[in-house]
């Protein structure tokens, strides 16, 4: 047994919202409630700890994640930088230590926060020499690669685009080195491959970095290789996060076949929903617009139509598998909102379960499907920090349909249920990001002052902690085991030895932990 006392502990249950002692025992708390209380079910061998006033939370979630990019992003060449010659700065700089021959491979590039937009392959080749260079945007929708890089694809003047992506172009036809959705792939699967074992070992490093953000749970949308590494982890006990384990779309038939379905599985690893993308994300201006980008004939890149969306649930239901649909742009959201509409009354009809289906980002939304997802009971699965992070991007490709973008106050008021992620290594998965930038609409510099970014979407900490908390743990169907603090649930929390509730709201951004404990075990320790 363990108990921990003196401390203000916000449960997260609103029958008993705040404790000041808990015991915790196989795992799982015991107990919740007053010091004497708690402290009066001590045994001999109970261990004891005096907290002295500090706060403490349940562990926090991140409801989207790619873990598996994230492990091997944190050995590649950071590319989010302010101008792109910092970024090919550093490109060289690993390229020097690189073996001839060897892949240079980086992530986070943002053209748009860079005067000159896009890259060359030939400024590429300048800073990679005798390498091959391949570098993911920020967003994972786009890609930059040298002129070697190519070569090795087979991608010159007259490669035709692959389905569902584009190879772009300059004037006289030639690859610019920039590839947009699908052409990702043309150059991303001649990159070396690491093992299962490898993928293991780099996530165990990985879930490291995310205890110390005070991350006890995630939801991850990576594929096969990432859910072979979990599973390697799982059973040398060396997971120690809670971790849903989307399906890919590729992979539905055999996981129906198999009889899969959400929600199965053991404490640390279960399986969850089947992962779908709808159209592409907003940098690359490939998300699905009613209307054309702002001074552009461009309305993005539709992959799923409603019809889809029922065909595809009406597949995965018969087996109990439910769906997480990708969708950005709002004629994206809006046809997968029609297709939920058409699923949802399909499962009624033929008696099946209703299913805890969600829409992976909702980042822009027409006015008339704000009240949607509740009425639908759709999650929807948010990240923050995109909209600090995306505000300009959005201001300059979406005009004044960016007050509809991250719409986090809209939704909660119509009753949405919500749960909130990172999209890491797209974004930090420090949540903490994500919560400043949900209360505050602001990047941690203060930008763009004021009352924020469309400040009226701004919502409370309290619900912004929930985002992070119990709105993951009903998405998961685990809301009577995760998410609280109370008797029965996974003794997973955090320590932190300021409460938030009463901190400047434009401070919290600079919190972390000083503890953070998963299952009844201390994982991590300042």
């Amino acid at each position: 047994m363990r108990i921990l006392h003196n401390a203000k502990i916000r449960t997260m249950n609103a029958k008993q919202p705040f404790a000041a002692a808990l015991a915790v025992e196989n795992g799982r708390i015991l107990a919740v409630g007053s010091n004497d209380d708690v402290l009066a079910l001590a045994n001999p061998t109970a261990e004891i700890e005096d907290l002295h006033g500090q706060t403490v939370w349940p562990g926090l979630t991140d409801a989207h994640i790619h873990l598996d990019y994230y492990a091997f992003s944190l050995n590649k060449v950071d590319c989010e930088t302010s101008t792109k010659e910092e970024c090919l700065r550093r490109i060289a700089e690993r390229a020097s230590t690189t073996p001839s021959g060897g892949w240079v491979i980086g992530h986070g590039f943002d053209q748009n926060q860079w005067l000159e937009g896009y890259g060359s392959a030939a400024e590429l080749d300048a800073a990679s020499g005798d390498h091959p260079a391949f570098l993911t945007a920020k967003s994972l929708h786009a890609a930059w690669a040298n002129h070697l890089a190519l070569l090795l694809a087979g991608i010159e003047r007259f490669t035709a685009d692959p389905a569902g992506g584009q190879i772009q172009r300059d004037q006289f036809g030639e690859p610019t080195g920039i590839l947009l959705e699908n052409a990702v792939e043309m150059v991303e699967r001649l990159l070396p491959s690491p093992s299962d074992l490898e993928a293991a070992a780099a996530i165990d490093q990985a879930q490291k970095h995310l205890w110390r953000m005070g991350l006890t749970g995630v939801h991850d949308y990576d594929r096969r290789r990432c859910f072979q590494a979990l599973q390697i982890l799982d059973s040398q006990d060396r997971l120690r996060l809670h971790v849903v384990k989307g399906i890919p779309h590729e992979t539905l038939a055999e996981a129906v076949s198999l009889g899969l379905r959400s929600g199965f599985g053991g404490d640390y690893l279960r399986v969850g929903a089947v992962k779908l993308f709808s159209d592409g994300a907003l940098g690359p201006q490939t998300a699905a617009m009613m209307q054309p980008y702002e001074n552009s004939s461009n309305n993005g890149v539709l992959l799923l139509n409603q019809g889809d969306i029922l065909e595809i649930g009406q597949q995965a239901a018969r087996s109990g598998l439910s769906l997480a649909v990708h969708a950005i742009g709002d004629r994206a959201n809006h046809e997968m909102i029609h297709g939920f509409a058409l699923l949802r009354a399909h499962e009624k009809h033929n008696h099946f379960p209703h299913l805890r289906h969600r829409i992976e980002h909702v980042q822009v939304l027409l006015p008339e499907d704000l009240h949607r997802l509740a009425e639908l009971d759709l999650i929807a699965s948010m990240q923050p920090i995109h909209a600090t992070s995306d505000m300009d991007t959005a201001d300059h490709y979406w005009g004044f349909r960016s007050r509809y973008a991250y719409a986090f106050h809209s939704l909660l008021d119509a009753g949405t249920r919500m749960a909130f992620g990172s999209d890491a290594p797209v974004e930090s998965p420090n949540p903490f990001l994500g919560m400043h930038a949900a209360v505050t609409r602001m990047r941690s510099s203060g930008y763009p002052g004021g009352q924020g970014w469309y400040p009226e979407q701004r919502i409370t900490l309290e619900q912004a902690l929930a985002g992070f908390t119990t709105g993951p743990a009903f998405a998961a169907g685990l809301e009577r085991v995760h998410g609280q603090l109370m008797p029965g649930f996974f003794a997973d929390m955090i320590v932190l030895a300021e409460d938030p509730f009463t901190l400047m709201p434009e401070t919290i951004y600079q919190l972390q932990p000083v503890a953070t404990m998963v299952s009844g075990e201390w994982v991590w320790r300042h």
